[in-house]
């Protein structure tokens, strides 16, 4: 195993690796530096556009360009020209919430969650964006929405509140975008001042969990059992995501500043995208939106 730097932009709050097979590049986000970047595998031709606000997530969509969860809703961002357009705001008026993590299902549904601002209350939401672009409820009372991803079969919904101190397992149905029967899949010591935060599953069908603060990558097994924990070089790890060519190297985004001031601080690669090489492990493609 061999962990580098892929690309140091200094991200401010880095998130969301997203490895697009169709046009072999990778992008990720600064959700305060208000930034999408793309680049290649190896962080060459690199390419950023600026967003109006606080970024959470964001999608690739079939029809081009993206859709992302910016700091007050669901948004289109042309990649030609740059434009934003508002899609839906599911929390008017709700300022103490912002959009955060999201991904594609199977089906090109988006689904991502809100969390508080000062993640302290359960005030937040999990919604599921459909293809026609209307919106619906998946799941209430978060504090901080996390790390949505899916089974290989797309079956099993996995979720974190980042601060429960578990990640989440529901039975997704393909076919209607619901959830239902949710479980805890594995619990996270929080003692240590860690927590879940972004995940992804590989081909084997195994969830890796990026635990921030804490600077560690766990893989577990898909009946929860860890299988390794990977210790980073910082401890501010946001989230990950299997990419390249071949989707064996599994990418890693980070913070360089902390949101708020009981966070701690990190060393001269904070902020960095980490790629972490020869796990003999593949990933499975990511889906686009389908609206």
């Amino acid at each position: 195993m061999r962990i580098e730097v892929v690309i140091d932009v200094k991200t401010i709050l880095g998130e969301g690796p997203l490895w697009d097979v169709d046009e072999q590049r990778l992008y990720f986000i600064d959700s305060f530096g208000c930034n999408v970047f793309r680049c290649t595998h190896d962080g060459r031709e690199v390419r950023a556009w600026d967003v109006p606000s606080k970024i959470g997530s964001m999608a690739l969509r079939e029809k081009g360009g993206a859709v992302v969860s910016l700091e007050d809703g669901f948004y289109a961002l042309d990649f030609d020209t740059g434009d934003v357009e508002l899609i839906v705001d599911p929390e008017p008026g709700k300022d103490g919430n912002r959009m955060n993590d999201g991904k594609v299902d199977k089906r090109g549904r988006f689904v991502a969650g809100s969390m508080d601002k000062v993640e302290d209350g359960p005030n937040g939401k999990l919604y599921r964006l459909d293809p026609d672009l209307s919106l619906h409820t998946l799941d209430t009372d978060i504090i901080v929405s996390n790390g949505p991803c899916w089974s290989p079969d797309g079956g099993t919904f996995y979720f974190a509140d980042s601060w429960s101190g578990e990640i989440w397992a529901y039975d997704y149905d393909l076919d209607t975008g619901n959830v239902s029967n949710r479980r805890t899949f594995a619990k996270i010591d929080t003692s240590t001042g860690g927590a879940a935060d972004g995940s992804t599953v590989d081909a084997e069908g195994c969830l890796w969990n990026a635990q921030v603060y804490d600077g560690k990558v766990v893989r577990y097994t898909p009946d929860g059992k860890v299988e390794r924990v990977i210790e980073m070089p910082v401890k501010k790890v946001t989230s990950c995501m299997f990419g390249g060519p071949n989707l064996d190297i599994l990418y890693i985004t980070s913070m360089a500043k902390p949101p708020l001031p009981r966070f701690p601080s990190d060393g001269v690669l904070r902020g960095s995208m980490f790629a972490i090489h020869d796990l003999g492990i593949k990933g499975v493609p990511e889906p686009r939106f389908a609206g």
